[in-house]
């Protein structure tokens, strides 16, 4: 990862000297090239899942329609046992579509660690450049005569940085 201060934008630097930034981090995320990609891929995994998902739920209530119809034909005990197979199996199945559905959250959260990992020295540097001593979320500050948005220069550069990410996946 290379952070460019030298050549760093001086008009950007004049204009920026404020002791308060503020930035909206969801905005950071979602509208940087990384945020995009990774957002439009967790939406096509969980799309897929959501697909699967009917697709099992079809089966099951087919397959609970027809151990049904058999109930009548069948000694009690024998019964049972088949319900308990079956209630048994459905059970598995929403453990591991569950899981499933962790796997996507855990993808989400290891892909926004990855991105503040690169996006906090970014941040640091405007905000030196800026001479401020902090940086707050946006959401955050109700009323401010001296505070100023970096959210745009901050995007542009961990564009710069990181792009959408899958050149350097395997760092």
């Amino acid at each position: 990862m290379v952070i460019a201060l030298a050549g760093a934008d001086s008009s950007f630097a004049q204009s920026m000297r404020s002791p308060i930034l503020t930035i909206d981090s969801e905005r950071l995320y979602r509208d940087s090239v990384f945020g995009q990609r990774v957002l439009q891929e967790i939406e096509a995994h969980s799309a897929r899942l959501a697909e699967e998902n009917r697709t099992i739920e079809e089966k099951l209530e087919q397959e609970e329609a027809e151990l049904t119809k058999q109930r009548s034909e069948m000694e009690a005990a024998e019964f049972r046992a088949l319900a308990d197979a079956f209630d048994a199996r459905v059970q598995a199945i929403r453990r591991e579509r569950e899981a499933k559905n962790g796997d996507i959250a855990s993808e989400l959260e290891s892909n926004r660690d990855r991105f503040l990992t690169v996006a906090l020295p970014i941040l640091e540097a405007i905000m030196l450049e800026a001479g401020a001593g902090i940086v707050l979320e946006q959401r955050s500050v109700f009323i401010s005569a001296n505070a100023i948005d970096i959210t745009d220069r901050a995007i542009s550069r961990v564009n710069a940085a990181l792009g959408d990410g899958t050149e350097s996946a395997d760092d």
